[in-house]
Parts: structure tokens; C-alpha cells; sequence
């Protein structure tokens, strides 16, 4: 069976770059590689063949014999200018496959800074809109003060491990191939301590009780989180320490609801007033009030807006959202004898005009009866 041209094999086109011929095989191999493609019966057979393709072409002076004599150059043997990819291309694969293996293993390897803590708080709508301090206490793993963070006791310092000879990691081949690991006898730190710290017993971290002030700025919303660098968990042996975050909830307020930067609030006003017109007193979120002028006539639902006197935004000085205000008319309860006189009398008296919404809607239900009797 004749063999695919090594081109159509790797997937580019001819004159590729060396760059485009690497980037082509990385592929390959990712997506070939028999321990990967195990639903792939012919993965190992396909693999060796984008092996092959790539050990000639990535090679100058092989890609220039191959371009002139096509696979005919690799059948050469040692009697002429040809070659024996078999016998003189495994070398520099192994080192593009070691390689490119290395740069997985590396991502997967375990950093030495510490990790990240959190830490919920609440707080009330008025300490939202002028910021706050608070002081919090956490336990977290800190660098151990008898071996500052080595792990070693006396002063000593970590033994060599001879398992990987001090990189952390440990290859073997297996077949063709060769697989990099982390070194199960350090855990990849390329060091052992035979002298351990009592106190920590070799971690060099203890966990520590810490109080942290935290600045909660003006504005903050639910579900924000504030970072405080530098005061998470230690990190193992003198590794940096992760960051704290702390999460914020605002909570629900009597009066105020809170949309972004603005607040809405309703205000109960008498049926007189309503009518009538007037004035109530609003609260607002700093702790003062504002007068509000009731129009006569006014509605249920009525809203009305009090400019800058919401939220302030996040960060952002001078800023402010607006305070809405919607009116609840209130329907009297309980009325004396002499005030239910009262309002039956204004009943008798009023006049369509009084009441425009239900001289609406009773014209809406003439035609909606109209209707149906006609059907």
C-alpha cells in the first residue's frame, strides 16, 4: 500500500513554513495520541504516521530530499543521499514530543502561593450609601515564626530529592514514547525534609486567628466582593500568600427598596389630602426629610422623583441616583356614625366629574354588554 504524501498527512500545503509544519504536528498529536483517542482504534497506526511526515519535513535537509524524491528518499537506506527515517528521525522527535508534553505537565504543576479565602458580610442600606468599616476575624495558615516558613528545624535546609535529583518531576518511556509526571516522592517540590519543625510539623504554616479591618466603600451593592491582597492562606515553604475576599450583602431596608443607584419608597397619604391637595414629609436614606407637595386630585400610584436624592454611585464622587416616590391613598376604617353621615352625603352630592376613572370604565362596560347581548 503506497503511503500518503507527508504534506496531505500533516495538513498543510507545500512550501509551509517549518513554524506551520510544528503547529500542524502539535495538533495532530494532541488529538492522535493513543493514550487520548482511545475510542480510535487506528489512533496509534495514524500517530506513528504523523510522526513520520513530521520528522522529515521539520528537517531541512530532509524535507529537500523528500520535495525531490518523494518517499523514494526515505527508502534509501545508507547507500546513497537518502535517509532512514526509521532508524535517524525518532531523536529529534522525542525531543518535540518532550516538549510539547512538558508544556501540559507544567501547566498542571502546583504553584507555592497560598490560597484564596472568603468571608461574607451584611450590611444596612445606610451604611451602603456612606461607607463602612468594619473589623472581621478570620483563621488562616500562616507562615510558621520558628522556621520562618521552611519547614526545617534548627536552621537546616531541605534534603536534594533523589528521586527527580531536585526538579520536581520524573520521566520514563513507555514504547516510543516518553511521559513526564510530578515526582510522587517530593510531591514536585524537588526537595525532602528529614528534619522537620515541631511546630509545624514540616508544612511551615500554623493557622493563625487574624483580625483584618475592611473598607466597605459608599455606593457598594449586593454580590460585590472587596479583595484584600495578601491576606489569604500562606503559601507551602515561604510561598506567597492568596488574597481575601470579602463578599457583600446590602440588606432589605423598611422603607426604601433599592434599584442600582436608585431608591423608591411609598408614602401613604389620607383620602382628604389626596383630594384636596397638600403636603407630606418624605425620609430620605441620609436621614433627613424632604417636603413634597400633593396635588389635588392626585391618584394611587402617583410617582414623583426627588433628583440626586438616591445612592451614590460606586467609587464615583458626586454622583447620586434619585429618590421615587409613589403614593398610597388610604381608604378611612373605622368610621363614627357622623362620618359615615359625611361621606354619604358627598356621595349624594358628587357628580361624574368627581370621578373620571369610574365614568371610564362604566362607559367601557355599556359597550362590552352591548356587545355580548348581541351575540
Amino acid at each position: 500500500m503506497s503511503k500518503r504524501d507527508f504534506y496531505d498527512v500533516l495538513g498543510v500545503p507545500r512550501g509551509a513554513s517549518t513554524e506551520q509544519i510544528k503547529q500542524a504536528y502539535k495538533a495532530k498529536a494532541r488529538i492522535l495520541h493513543p493514550d487520548r483517542a482511545t475510542d480510535n482504534p487506528d489512533a496509534e497506526a495514524q500517530f506513528k504516521e504523523v510522526n513520520e511526515a513530521y520528522t522529515t519535513l521539520n528537517d531541512p535537509q530532509k524535507k529537500q530530499l523528500y520535495d525531490q524524491f518523494g518517499h523514494e528518499a526515505l527508502n534509501a537506506g545508507d547507500g546513497g543521499q537518502g535517509f532512514s527515517a526509521a532508524a535517524s528521525g525518532f531523536g529529534q522527535f522525542s525531543d518535540v514530543f518532550e516538549s510539547f508534553f512538558s508544556d501540559i505537565m507544567d501547566r498542571g504543576q502546583k504553584t507555592s502561593r497560598g490560597g484564596d479565602l472568603r468571608y461574607n458580610i451584611r450590611i444596612s442600606l445606610e451604611e451602603a450609601f456612606s461607607g463602612v468599616k468594619r473589623s472581621i476575624e478570620i483563621a488562616a495558615g500562616s507562615h510558621c515564626t520558628d522556621c520562618s516558613g521552611r519547614g526545617t528545624a534548627g536552621g537546616t535546609s531541605p534534603a536534594t530529592c533523589s528521586a527527580c535529583g531536585g526538579s520536581g518531576r520524573v520521566r520514563q518511556h513507555r514504547g516510543l514514547f516518553l511521559y513526564e509526571t510530578t515526582c510522587s516522592a517530593c510531591g514536585g517540590n524537588g526537595t525532602k525534609i528529614v528534619n522537620p519543625c515541631q511546630t509545624c510539623s514540616g508544612s511551615g504554616r500554623v493557622v493563625k486567628k487574624q483580625r483584618i479591618a475592611v473598607e466597605v466603600p459608599r455606593g457598594i451593592e449586593t454580590k460585590s466582593r472587596i479583595r484584600i491582597p495578601g491576606r489569604g492562606e500562606a503559601g507551602m515553604r515561604t510561598g506567597m500568600h492568596g488574597d481575601l475576599f470579602v463578599f457583600v450583602t446590602v440588606e432589605d431596608h423598611p422603607v426604601f427598596h433599592r434599584d442600582g443607584r436608585d431608591l423608591f419608597c411609598r408614602v401613604p397619604v389620607s383620602m382628604v389630602t389626596a383630594a384636596l391637595g397638600g403636603h407630606v414629609e418624605i425620609p430620605t436614606i441620609e436621614g433627613g426629610r424632604s417636603k413634597v407637595k400633593i396635588h389635588a386630585g392626585s391618584q394611587s400610584g402617583t410617582r414623583m422623583r426627588l433628583a440626586r436624592k438616591g445612592m451614590p454611585a460606586l467609587r464615583s464622587a458626586g454622583q447620586r441616583g434619585n429618590l421615587y416616590v409613589d403614593l398610597l391613598v388610604e381608604t378611612p376604617v373605622e368610621l363614627t356614625a357622623r362620618q359615615v353621615e359625611l361621606l354619604q352625603e358627598f356621595e349624594q352630592a358628587g357628580v361624574q366629574a368627581n370621578n373620571p376613572r369610574s365614568r371610564g370604565f362604566t362607559d367601557k362596560l355599556k359597550g362590552f354588554w352591548g356587545h355580548s347581548h348581541k351575540t
